[in-house]
């Protein structure tokens, strides 16, 4: 399926807005191509590719509102849909706090769309599935992969004139890899809105090399470790923290940015003054789309500053209350890091141990924000600035403001899950019991 240029979806959407009787109609209209292939004992197995198209419509008398969404566009349907959803609005309860819709607002270009990735077929899949294999098989490994990548577009439109639209596509691709005897495995990820950035070969080799590697762990016992945590490891933990900055969440006393006996700890340093967190819808490496969920304009924000918090997110219902400008949600974090390499922060460290990811991540307090969870594919004991020998995987109990308390090293960042996170060498990491979970 074609994706939909900007005038044609305009012309669907304000079709739609003409049939209209409510007080407020707002119309999203998306569509796009999401393809797949995965792969298991070497062997593919599943491989497929879906288009799909589809519209909602939101309706609102006063503070009532109802929603229906269809995929067929004849002018009858869209009519019938309309009716269905003014209906159901009529019928609905009052929520106290609903916003009105927003007017026109002025969207950015973004950069979210790749030629390359949009030119992905069944061949390229199928190619990207034998250059992950090879290595494997040669090396009498087994591997299971998944890649899907999608190509499509949004538009948004309301009855007030607000109008938004934009294309873009994605690609994410993994792999696991184990040992034949099963006591070793290593993983490895990347993905990017440029498909000509992906190399399934080197990505593979990642987790071929820490599979060899990881044969045969041992046992040291569990405690206060300095952690290099590779980027895949501390996004793990990071994207946590970035959930966390809810205003809302914060002024009601249940995040780890309330205050004990009321307000918030907005402009206090909690973390160490290297740590500066931001986000920005024209990062060359992680472009989002120019709004934000309830339709505001994404701009660059500034989280943490030097250690200090310098914005939380909050909803229109929600500044509003409070009497301060919205902050939309962030989509994609930027961690600013420094200028070691991985095999810098290995080479500076006299004991400790290399993380390549964690798995099972549960929350313990979210007023704390500790988390208990385990490490996995790939975990190894440093001494004197060489790796040892792989170890047995741990249970972690850790919070990632404590951890940014007790950075030691940073490297430079890597687009990780769609976020930009650098490498981290950190100190007194706990780790409360032993797996023995490969």
């Amino acid at each position: 399926m074609a994706i939909l240029t900007r005038e044609e979806a305009k012309a669907i959407i304000d079709k739609v807005l003409s049939y209209a009787k409510a007080d407020e109609t707002e119309v999203t209209l998306s569509g796009g191509r999401t393809g797949n292939i995965r792969y298991a004992r070497n062997t593919v197995n599943t491989s497929g590719e879906t288009n799909e198209l589809g519209l909602s419509i939101t309706s609102v008398f006063g503070k009532k509102s109802g929603s229906t969404t269809i995929n067929e566009f004849d002018d009858e349907s869209l009519k019938r849909a309309v009716e269905r959803a003014e209906e159901i609005a009529r019928l609905a309860p009052e929520n106290p706090e609903y916003m009105p819709m927003l007017g026109p607002q002025n969207y950015g270009a973004s950069r979210t769309f790749s030629e390359s990735t949009d030119a992905i077929n069944p061949e390229y899949r199928a190619q990207l599935a034998i250059d992950s294999i090879t290595p494997c098989r040669e090396n009498d490994l087994t591997a299971a992969g998944y890649l899907e990548d999608y190509s499509g577009f949004v538009a948004t439109g309301n009855s007030k004139g607000l109008f938004g639209y934009n294309q873009s596509t994605s690609v994410d691709f993994t792999v696991t890899v184990r040992t034949a005897d099963g006591t070793g495995s290593g993983y490895a990820g990347k993905d990017f809105n440029d498909a000509s950035l992906l190399k399934a070969g080197s990505v593979t080799n990642v987790a071929v090399q820490k599979a060899k590697a990881s044969v045969n762990a041992q046992a040291i016992e569990p405690g206060k470790y300095t952690v290099i945590l590779e980027p895949m490891a501390a996004n793990d933990l990071l994207r946590l923290l970035g959930n966390g900055l809810d205003a809302r969440s914060a002024d009601e006393g249940r995040s780890f940015m309330s205050k004990k006996g009321g307000g918030t700890r907005l402009g206090e340093k909690l973390f160490d003054e290297r740590v500066n967190i931001y986000s920005d819808p024209n990062h060359p490496d992680i472009p989002a789309a120019p709004w934000s969920g309830d339709g505001l304009p994404l701009e660059r924000t500034n989280w943490v500053e030097n250690g200090v918090v310098k914005n939380m997110f909050y909803s229109r219902y929600w500044a509003e209350k409070q009497g301060v400008q919205p902050v939309p949600r962030q989509r994609g974090l930027i961690f600013e890091g420094g200028d070691q390499s991985l095999a810098d922060m290995i080479r500076n460290t006299e004991r400790g141990v290399l993380v390549t990811r964690f798995w099972y991540i549960r929350a313990v307090d979210p007023q704390t924000l500790l988390y208990t969870g385990l490490t996995r594919d790939g975990t190894f004991y440093i001494e004197n600035g060489q790796i040892k020998f792989p170890v047995k995987n741990f249970r972690f109990n850790e919070s990632p403001i404590i951890m940014l308390n007790n950075i030691e090293a940073l490297g430079k960042p890597e687009r990780t899950n769609g976020n930009m996170i650098p490498p981290m060498k950190i100190r007194d990491f706990t780790f409360t019991s032993l797996s023995d979970a490969v």
